[in-house]
């Protein structure tokens, strides 16, 4: 019975060191933003990880007002319903810090690098942020608003920046 047992371990074993080793599924994440009433802004957000508590995040936008720049922030609510964008509430705070730069120590986890349009009304931002993340926890971005301001964020004025209307709402899904 011994041996019968061992010989079963054995190939238990073998059976184990044969099978392939998969790399775990790289999280990412995926928001289109869609204008809100009386808008035309749309964009593409994709975010990925870069490290311990930091994401990539990619955006392509368009109808943007040429030559300006636009607010862009993490909203706390992942919801698009009310047709002004005021459904994805605040913005997404989860260490309660004042609302800043987010090149600052001090700033919301959902405060972002404003968009900045060319000529033609598109912008593209490419930038890795820290203090979000993308797996489960209290700095998890899925699930969260994603909006496009119509003013610069002025990265001072609390808690919003002073970024202006709405422009475009999406919600950040895996993916």
């Amino acid at each position: 019975m011994t041996n019968l047992r061992i010989v079963a371990g054995l190939v238990l074993l073998a059976g184990c060191q044969s099978a392939p080793q998969q790399a775990p599924e790289e999280l990412r994440a995926t928001a289109g933003l869609g204008p809100t009433k009386g808008n035309k802004t749309f964009a593409e957000a994709t975010f990925e990880p870069a490290g311990a508590g930091k994401v990539r995040v990619i955006v392509f936008a368009q109808n943007l007002k040429p030559g300006a720049e636009h607010g862009f922030h993490i909203h706390e609510a992942g919801d698009c319903s009310s047709g002004d964008g005021m459904s994805a509430k605040g913005h997404f705070n989860p260490q309660g810090k004042p609302h800043g730069n987010p090149a600052s120590a001090e700033h919301h986890a959902g405060d972002l690098p404003s968009l900045k349009a060319e000529k033609n009304g598109r912008a593209k931002l490419d930038v890795v942020v820290e203090g979000i993340t993308l797996t489960p926890g209290p700095a998890s971005i899925v699930g969260r608003g994603l909006i496009i301001h119509a003013d610069p964020d002025d990265f001072k004025t609390q808690p919003t920046g002073n970024a202006g209307a709405r422009l475009a709402c999406g919600v950040i899904k895996p993916g």
